[in-house]
């Protein structure tokens, strides 16, 4: 069996195709997981939201021990928990740090990701379309590792 992606969403994420449509788009969170499920086929997803950080540690952990990768979207998190890094820093697999917008373009204090610092690679300012890409690029991730 193959092992899941986990794709882990962070605070207000549940909001979306609500919260500013003007900047994050009117998909939601919803329409998000059917588009991951989709560019992962057959391969397993666990698609998960919280608006807790200890909660995003525990999936983190959890991954840790089942999950083949991670795709996470953090959200205001990325830019202050430490706790969200070093839970990431043990997991053995490829992750995606992932960002609807282009965090680079926004204001000075979205430019300072704790999360790329362990990120094997950063997507940014695809909008919603951005989650297939990413399952997409780590399903190859994953396969070259097993290779």
């Amino acid at each position: 069996m193959t092992k899941p992606i986990y794709v882990i969403n962070g605070p207000n994420l549940n909001r979306l195709g609500l919260r500013e449509p003007e900047i994050y788009g009117t998909t939601t969170l919803a329409d998000v997981e059917k588009m991951c499920r989709a560019a992962a086929g057959s391969n397993p997803v666990e698609f998960r939201q919280s608006n807790s950080e200890a909660q995003i540690i525990d999936w983190v952990h959890e991954a840790i021990d089942k999950g083949g990768g991670i795709i996470i979207n953090p959200a205001a998190f990325t830019f202050v928990s430490i706790a969200i890094l070093d839970s990431l820093k043990m997991f053995p697999g490829p992750i995606i740090e992932l960002h609807i917008t282009n965090i680079h373009k926004r204001e000075p204090i979205y430019h300072n990701s704790l999360v790329s610092k362990v990120a094997t690679g950063v997507m940014a300012g695809f909008g919603a379309e951005g989650y297939p890409l990413a399952m997409r690029a780590i399903l190859t991730m994953v396969a070259a590792k097993a290779k």
